[in-house]
């Protein structure tokens, strides 16, 4: 099910349009994973402050509970041996069986074939949306010939610092299930995160996440699809904590997905198509830590809904003038 805030729908796409000079756009990360800058918003006083990422514990509460999405980015993107084709492996249906997008995908049609790492694919469905329905006749070593799936905006492939640097501190091996990193949680050490209370939630973070919105009305897009998973005691520690500050959109929206779904934050595992845009009203979210997001994208919709579309563009225009870096290994923004 997609849940989507009451409104009039009467929101249009380019409402949440803004232009970004691509001299902005970080293509490497900061020499310090803590080294960000970082916008402090006050929706409360209506106030915008530019601080550093070091002094996120110092806007913090005792009581404070961070929550934090410890999926881990896999190898998911592969070229096939002969360089025409490149993958997108969207989930591992089984070994091998995969769920991907492919580029170019007109030239993959049903009983296709291609070659990766020796191994030899073959399209067995083309879903309504476009993506490949890939069964191999042999295991892909995803160490060996799978890369990380760096954003198209880097453009660029990853490299070895990557391994270390599009991953979180706290990602667990385990959860190794997004094909984009939370990129909120790059800022954090673990010095910094060992003086902060916090827990766990994971959300396999996926390719929608960075798609813009091409319906020209909110009320016409197709939200997309995320497997969540909340541990017991990360629900616990949620419906407890007297202030939640929720460390990323994807914690945000597993949260709020929860709240509306069920009332209130429990252990279990599911999906979420949550569609967040003004108006809406957050029900456990208290403050929120995250990146600068695309133009026309449902993230920078949602952070609208939480601040304010005003105050918000009001933080993006600071942030673009101050040059700011901007999405996935750029600066941060904390909303109060």
């Amino acid at each position: 099910m997609c849940f989507r805030p009451a409104s009039n729908y009467m929101l249009r796409t380019d409402d949440f349009d803004y232009h970004l000079p691509e001299a902005l756009i970080a293509d490497r990360p900061p020499e310090r994973r803590d080294g960000a800058r970082m916008l402090v918003v006050d929706r409360a006083a209506g106030t915008i402050g530019h601080r550093q990422f070091t002094d996120f514990p110092s806007l913090t509460r005792s009581d404070d509970l961070i929550v934090l999405n410890n999926v881990r980015v896999a190898r998911a993107r592969f070229y096939s041996d002969d360089g025409r084709f490149e993958l997108l492996r969207l989930q591992a249906l089984t070994a091998r069986r995969w769920h991907c997008m492919a580029k170019p995908g007109k030239r993959l049609a049903p009983g296709k074939q291609l070659v990766v790492g020796g191994a030899t694919g073959t399209v067995t469905e083309v879903l309504a949306d476009g993506t490949r329905i890939i069964e191999w006749n042999a295991d892909i070593d995803d160490a060996q010939f799978g890369h990380l799936p760096l954003p198209h905006y880097m453009k660029r492939d990853d490299d070895a610092a990557d391994e270390e640097r599009y991953q979180t501190v706290f990602a667990a091996k385990e959860r190794t299930l997004a094909i984009a990193a939370p990129t909120a949680g790059l800022h954090f050490t673990p010095e910094i995160l060992a003086g902060l209370q916090h827990t766990f939630i994971t959300l396999e973070v996926g390719a929608g996440t960075f798609q813009p919105v091409k319906a020209e009305r909110l009320q016409d897009h197709v939200m997309h699809t995320e497997r969540y998973t909340v541990t017991p005691q990360a629900a616990a520690l949620i419906e407890a904590a007297p202030r939640r500050i929720a460390v990323g959109t994807t914690v945000t929206r597993v949260l709020e997905h929860c709240a509306v779904a069920q009332g209130q934050v429990t252990p279990h595992s599911g999906e979420t198509s949550i569609f967040i845009h003004p108006p809406y009203s957050f029900r456990r979210t208290d403050a929120l830590l995250t990146n600068f997001h695309l133009p026309k994208s449902t993230l920078f919709m949602l952070v609208c809904a939480y601040a304010g579309t005003d105050l918000m563009r009001e933080a993006y225009r600071q942030a673009i003038a101050a040059h700011y870096r901007f999405y996935s290994y750029g600066d941060c923004m904390l909303i109060l």
